[in-house]
């Protein structure tokens, strides 16, 4: 609550410097006292919606808990969710129809990333005329995105090509993006945290930002340094409590700007591909860069950058290999594993690392305040794929966990199972419109999943 005496700001209001526009985490000064207190204040404090994309399927007898309901088990895989149990939703029996041959043969992975957030059948090509469809981020970005600085941000951990021929006939374009601005152009993900931390925090255009860079390496200066004076101006302004909001919120990007400097000053690993070229900022292991790049979300969303978010921890198809957890052979080939007990073993470790970094981002976002509710309580985030086990490439059953609780539109803490064959397209409908971006249907919806806010 806004202390008495002091002023209210603007929501829109940001620290400045040099080539510098940081935005700041919802303080108490920035909504009249009176209408915090008004439950329709609460319900106007904005959601946020992340969309997270693992490749190459499931080992789905490790990821699917027997019990329905809120006495819910959770299996190996899901194991490192236990401590945010009671803030996810295991959806079991969902379908992606388009993303199955439908007369068009192989390319079940092209084909899954491709329709995992447009519910649409992707058009086989390899050439220019790649057509797909609007992803679900892409139409709710449409509708809310004015409200932020970025309409949406799109991140991943391996670049990729939108030309070429990546999976049987399939464009690369398919399996390296799962946002789609319109259906023949994808929104070109970013990789090196380096870039992202620019786009989060550098004010004015890209030349501008460039140039911006530039005289802060000459300076050897970070951004804090070019917006302390703002942030003291603005400390005098606001109470106790958002002060010290204000310091912590500082204090994490100064920390994630630190750790991108260290990953720039470290050699690179060697690329298992020699005509691959790692860009600067990203840090040599992969765990630190996964997680990196989540801390960097988390701040989009606590800053109100953005409010809608897709992260690819993998291409689809990848072949990476996991030497750190004692799996030297690529993961698109254990997927392929034909029974393979020892495969099968292998594929569930890949499987149970993503869930480790999954709950890592998840306990991030419980562990910021707006508010006083947790950032977890106000979004909702979607981890999974559109393949359920590798080796079958089916497209139904589909691994799917919702976490938070979008302000407490729906239940978590439980598992349900839909009918068979219910698209996935039903949930994003909505999902669109618990953000209030309503639309009437969308890819191969053929309802909502209203049961979901009962």
């Amino acid at each position: 609550m806004t202390p008495v005496g002091l002023k209210t700001i603007s929501r829109r209001t940001v620290l400045r410097g040099l080539g510098t526009a940081m935005a700041l985490p919802l303080l108490d000064a920035m909504l009249p006292s009176l209408a915090l207190a008004a439950p329709a204040a609460k319900k106007a404090l904005p959601k946020r919606m992340a969309f997270l994309f693992v490749p190459n399927g499931i080992h789905m007898q490790d990821w699917t808990p027997k019990n329905e309901g809120k006495d819910f088990d959770l299996p190996p895989t899901l194991e490192p969710l236990a401590d945010v149990k009671d803030e996810i939703v295991v959806l079991s029996g969902l379908a992606h129809d388009k993303a199955r041959a439908n007369g068009d043969g192989p390319g079940d992975h092209a084909r899954s990333a491709a329709t995992f957030l447009t519910g649409c059948q992707a058009r086989k090509t390899h050439g220019a005329d790649i057509k797909v469809g609007i992803s679900v981020d892409q139409i709710a970005a449409s509708k809310i995105g004015h409200e932020t600085a970025l309409p949406s941000l799109e991140l991943g951990i391996d670049r990729g090509a939108n030309a070429g021929n990546c999976d049987s006939g399939y464009s690369c374009a398919y399996s390296a993006n799962i946002s789609w601005k319109s259906p023949s152009t994808p929104n070109a993900k970013e990789v090196d945290p380096r870039l992202v931390f620019e786009r989060l925090f550098g004010g004015g255009s890209g030349d501008e930002r460039d140039q911006a860079k530039k005289k802060r390496n000459e300076y050897r200066k970070s951004i804090l340094d070019l917006v302390m004076e703002d942030a003291k101006r603005l400390q005098a302004k606001v109470g106790t409590a958002d002060q010290r909001k204000l310091d912590e919120y500082l204090t994490s990007v100064r920390e994630i700007e630190a750790r991108i400097q260290n990953a720039e000053r470290r050699p690179a690993a060697p690329p298992a591909d020699p005509d691959f070229k790692k860009p600067g900022g990203v840090p040599r292991e992969l765990t630190d860069h996964v997680r990196l790049m989540y801390d960097l979300l988390a701040l989009a969303f606590q800053g109100d950058v953005t409010r809608i978010a897709t992260f690819m921890c993998a291409n689809e198809g990848s072949n990476k290999s996991y030497p750190s957890l004692e799996v030297p052979e690529g993961h698109h080939d254990l997927s392929h594993h034909g029974g393979d007990k020892a495969k099968q073993a292998k594929i569930a470790k890949i499987n149970r690392y993503y869930v480790e970094q999954l709950a890592y981002f998840l306990k991030k976002m419980r562990s910021i305040e707006e508010e006083g509710q947790p950032l977890l309580d106000r979004s909702m985030v979607l981890y999974g794929g559109a393949i359920g086990d590798g080796n079958a490439h089916n497209h139904d059953n589909l691994p799917l966990v919702l976490a938070g609780s979008a302000g407490g539109t729906y239940a978590t803490g439980r598992h349900v199972r839909w009918s068979r064959e219910t698209p996935v397209a039903n949930l994003f409908l909505t999902m669109l419109d618990i953000m209030q971006a309503p639309v009437n249907s969308f890819g191969d919806s053929n309802g909502d999943l209203a049961e979901l806010t009962r």
